[in-house]
């Protein structure tokens, strides 16, 4: 039968081990996910290009290590 709207997103995610032998975490992949996203579209904004051009920019730089 069909659960309808909205429960898609309240079931587990599994985890999936790789042939590699790693394990890894469905709910963590997605956290990750939705917070490259965030930085992507923050990236993308003008309010970034505007920090970088004034140098007070520190997100992004801060996490790839530029200074």
């Amino acid at each position: 039968m069909n659960k309808g709207f909205g429960d898609s997103k309240k079931t587990k995610k599994k985890n999936v081990e790789s042939s590699l032998g790693i394990t890894v975490n469905g709910n963590e992949v997605d956290k990750l996910l939705k917070d490259y996203k965030k930085l992507k579209k923050y990236m993308n904004s003008s309010i970034y290009t505007l920090k970088v051009m004034d140098n007070s920019e520190t997100i992004i730089s801060n996490l790839v290590g530029d200074e």
